[in-house]
């Protein structure tokens, strides 16, 4: 095992198709006209000394290494800044050449700290590295005059040195080490798009500073590493690595937090890991990481981590360690029972959207195969379920039209519902580079999200609606549209059908949907919805993107064909640069969709009525299947309070802290007889169970995910399970325990029998990625290579289908009693339910959740910034800190869920999509009011917590 090299071409590739030869050294290389001779040099197998240039960056020029000598040219241009031109004849090593590069060296190394053998970056650092290549031997000045490099200078304090900034948890900077080169600042810029780090002073004054010579953690750096990574010395070093050493080889593997998949580099010593870089081939990420999966791996080995089975008979009970035999033997026996006394529907599983394609694949085929029944649902029921619903009445498939590389060529953004800076920050900051460069944006959304003004962005429009009025808006922005004349009559023609598109058009256009009427429901400006739709229609290439404020809400599915309705009608679909893009909030959310979890639909979305292809997975898995629809999660938790559903598997979900109505959830989890629980940590979950199974972190195992653009990609195993097993190998044991006859011996196997059953994924294989690293399904024979961009020439279901979506307001209605609107939403630094980023240093930027709301509510209730809130809702009451912000309007309130004792989903209701059962998350109402503390609830919940964690000993 080595590490994986990648090549550093120095600047980006151009864009051009048209070629350009020139000769270099004497050799001729043909390159797409922009290049900079550097690429072309280090195409042609030639490196030009360089410290300030990176592929990743664009060219910078300032620190004279790269120069070059061209044929007919005066002086020594920079090669990185210096484009091909036909015929052009470059020189890149002269004994004038050689002179400048050591002079230039010389000046670096005089003012740098030689300590090179005990430096973190010593065998990975670029200044090392281009000292050797310039051939420097020795360094005529020293260090008598003024410098940065040490603290005092002849017995006197240095005022030009500045100490080591460990503010950061994760990285150091180290002021002495650095050579100015303004990577990082430009990583910054041009990358992450925060613009924290900047150049203070001038001349030999210049430093890098963290805002206005700030410590890092006090600065608006969002800890992405895209600066640690751009460093060419030990300026911005990991700690990891200060800790452990440099790292010895590595494995390309995917991130197992949010759904846009970045693909990292797990470089490491032995089995220990030292850091995660995101892999620049990524067709993801490109390179780019955030906070979460460039640091935030830790959890994987965290002393609260569980790795032995443990049962126990009642919830009540301590939990006793067992063997795997004695833990599989006791969960099947339970599972048995509860079937022979109730039947075969009282038992279901919930399938976890952090696991693989494979091991998801495996868990419903256990429901289906070895407890004979289709009751099986996934955390998509909680999030995107809605999603998959109504692009598949529009388009005829589950899932986002476009890749992540579209956002590129798009000229009007509309995200509606999302907040993509702290939910899916890698994709927030490509699309904040794409209105740096001047698309235009609309937000739709109750909160002032980042993307409505932050550094060099500025939203065109931000649509600041009342939480619950989704559908009323999009159908305002749709009457513009009709009624002003700016439908793609030609697209709806061809594409659609004309008949459903004028009934839709007939609906849109009544009075009462106009910006006017609807202003009266939202509270905004109809001048503002009138120009939004304007923009929209007649921008340019129009993409949507849209998240959990979108599918969270009791018209979830209806919102999600309103926004369908708007892209058909404009014709803002088949091509780069527009689409319908859901955001989606896990890791292989999508892949759990893809892979049948739901208990209506088998693996490739097809329906569990589907004669022919139930058929299939008969003859394959020699079983008779049910053909009867299962349960959703929802009516899992009503089963089983009615006595009627007495065994859950859930694997890698947190239930009891993330779904709704949290006294219903842990009332339902009661009422059962066998819970068992397939986890890291004893979750929130498991304070129920009666069986727990300890999980495998995704550094423990290979296997597929699929990210929101439907981008099928390997993860790695790069250390051995803590636990023994992978998930999918436990399940395989469950599976045997059942008496199913499965001999699976490595992922692939399992893989390649999806591929065989699943028509999208039927040139689906390990083979296939690990040669061309990742595959978009449908890949298949018409689609070999898989398919970025869906519907280029038709709609998967034929002609696309308008639907008619009618506002109904939410039963979840303000009044005196209940006068604030709350809707809840994620943060930067944590993830989900936190059961990972809690358990890492994450926790220093979030360490709790807190309630924001306006300074207009907060001045009206008495309620000061910092003081205990209690917030009270028709379902419950729990207390969080305020925080006073005029991010939110008045009337509306917001919170994260990322802490248990926080139990912020006490308040939310059982109100759900009348289509999927999806939670209506982002509409309670509640009041607020001042409080001294946690709630009784809360405290209670405390002590449960605390109790159900207990583990005997063997004394006991």
């Amino acid at each position: 095992m080595t590490l994986v090299k990648e090549i550093d071409y120095g600047t980006p590739a151009a864009k051009s198709d048209r070629q350009v030869t020139l000769t270099i050294d004497g050799q001729q290389v043909t390159v797409s006209e922009g290049t900079s001779i550097m690429r072309a040099a280090v195409e042609l197998g030639t490196e030009i000394p360089k410290l300030c240039a990176t592929d990743t960056l664009k060219a910078f020029g300032s620190c004279r290494l790269c120069v070059v000598e061209i044929d007919g040219r005066f002086g020594t241009p920079a090669s990185c800044t210096t484009p091909v031109l036909p015929g052009m004849s470059v020189h890149t090593q002269t004994p004038r050449l050689k002179a400048i590069r050591r002079g230039v060296m010389e000046l670096y190394i005089s003012d740098h700290p030689l300590d090179c053998l005990t430096c973190a970056a010593n065998g990975d650092c670029e200044l090392q590295t281009m000292a050797g290549a310039v051939g420097l031997r020795d360094v005529r000045y020293v260090y008598d005059g003024a410098n940065h490099v040490f603290a005092r200078k002849d017995g006197k304090a240095n005022f030009e040195w500045k100490p080591k900034d460990e503010s950061n948890p994760y990285f150091t900077y180290d002021p002495s080490k650095c050579i100015v080169c303004n990577r990082c600042v430009r990583a910054c810029e041009e990358v992450q798009g925060t613009f924290a780090l900047t150049i203070d002073g001038r001349g030999f004054d210049s430093r890098v500073s963290p805002g206005a010579d700030e410590a890092f953690m006090e600065s608006e750096c969002v800890s992405c590493g895209a600066c640690v990574q751009a460093c060419p010395t030990a300026t911005l070093t990991e700690k990891s690595v200060i800790a452990i050493g440099q790292p010895e080889h590595s494995e390309v593997t995917t991130c197992a937090y949010c759904g846009v998949g970045c693909t990292f580099k797990a470089e490491m010593r032995g089995e220990e890991i030292v850091r995660m870089v995101p892999w620049k081939d990524g067709k993801a990420n490109h390179g780019h990481s955030c906070i979460k999966g460039r640091f935030a791996y830790g959890y994987a080995l965290h002393k609260e981590r569980i790795t032995s089975p443990m049962i126990r008979d009642k919830a009540t009970d301590p939990w006793r360690v067992v063997s795997w035999d004695e833990a599989i033997a006791f969960a099947a026996d339970r599972f048995k029972a509860i079937q022979e006394k109730y039947g075969k529907r009282s038992v279901g599983v919930i399938t976890s959207s952090r696991c693989t394609n494979e091991e998801t694949y495996l868990v419903q085929k256990l429901t289906r195969a070895g407890f004979g029944n289709n009751n099986t649902d996934t955390c998509a029921r909680v999030c995107h379920s809605p999603t998959g619903y109504g692009l598949n009445q529009a388009f005829g498939t589950s899932a986002g039209t476009q890749d992540f590389d579209s956002v590129d060529d798009t000229d009007v953004i509309l995200v509606i519902g999302a907040n993509p800076t702290d939910a899916h920050p890698v994709f927030g900051s490509r699309m904040k580079k794409r209105l740096r460069e001047g698309a235009k944006l609309i937000v739709v959304d109750p909160r002032r999200i980042d993307l409505v003004r932050s550094p060099h962005i500025e939203a065109d429009y931000h649509l600041a609606l009342k939480p619950g009025t989704n559908v009323a808006i999009v159908t305002a922005l749709a009457h513009v549209i009709v009624k002003e004349g700016l439908v793609n009559e030609a697209f709806v023609r061809e594409r659609c059908d004309w008949d459903e598109f004028q009934d839709w058009a007939a609906f849109v256009s009544e009075e009462r949907n106009s910006p006017e009427e609807v202003e009266k429901l939202s509270g905004v400006p109809a001048a503002d919805i009138r120009a939004a739709a304007r923009l929209y229609a007649t921008g340019g290439r129009a993409a949507i993107y849209y998240g959990l404020g979108v599918t969270e809400h009791s018209q979830g599915s209806t919102t999600v064909m309103a926004i369908a309705n708007l892209a058909m009608a404009t014709g803002n679909l088949g091509r780069r640069g527009v689409g319908v893009n859901p955001l989606r909030g896990q890791n292989n959310v999508q892949g759990s969709c893809d892979m049948g979890s739901f208990p209506h639909e088998l693996p490739g979305y097809r329906h569990i009525s589907n004669e022919a292809a139930r058929h299939s997975f008969e003859e394959a898995w020699g079983v008779e299947l049910d053909n009867e629809p299962g349960l959703r999660i929802p009516n899992m938790f009503d089963a089983a309070i009615a006595g009627e559903f007495k065994g859950l598997y859930c694997q890698g979900e947190d239930i009891l802290q993330s779904d709704p109505d949290t006294k219903h959830v842990s009332a339902a989890l009661s009422a059962m007889e066998c819970v068992i629980v397939q986890d890291l940590f004893l979750n929130e979950t498991a304070h129920y169970a009666h069986v727990f199974l300890p999980g495998a972190s995704f550094l423990e195992k290979d296997g597929t995910f699929t990210n929101a653009e439907r981008r099928i990609q390997r993860i790695r195993k790069v250390m051995s399970p803590k636990n023994g097993y992978g998930d999918w190998e436990i399940t395989q044991m469950l599976a045997k325990a059942f008496g199913l006859d499965w001999n699976y011996s490595y992922p692939s196997e399992i893989m390649d029998e999806i591929a065989r059953l699943t028509p999208t994924f039927k040139n689906v294989s390990y083979a296939k990625l690990d040669e061309v690293g990742s595959v978009q399904w449908p890949c298949n024979d018409s689609s070999p290579e898989g398919m970025p961009i869906m519907h280029i020439e038709g709609f998967t279901r034929g002609k696309g289908k308008f639907v008619i979506t009618e506002y109904v307001p939410t039963d979840e209605k303000t009044g005196p009693r209940f006068p604030l609107l709350l809707t809840t939403g994620r943060i930067l630094s944590q993830y989900n339910v936190g059961a990972q980023t809690r358990r890492t240093e994450n926790s220093q930027w979030h360490p709790e959740d807190v309630l924001e709301m306006h300074p207009h509510d907060a001045e009206l209730r008495g309620v000061r910034d910092g003081d205990w809130v209690r917030i009270a809702s028709r379902a419950g009451e729990i207390t969080l800190h305020a925080k006073v912000t005029d991010r939110v309007a008045p009337g509306v309130v917001y919170t994260t869920f990322h802490h248990p004792l926080s139990q912020a989903n006490v308040v939310t209701t059982d109100n759900s999509d009348w289509a999927t059962n999806c939670p209506e998350y982002k509409v309670t109402a509640v009041q607020i009011s001042p409080s001294n503390g946690p709630t009784e609830w809360q405290e209670q919940y405390r002590e449960l917590s605390e109790s159900a964690r207990r583990i005997a000993t063997a004394a006991e």
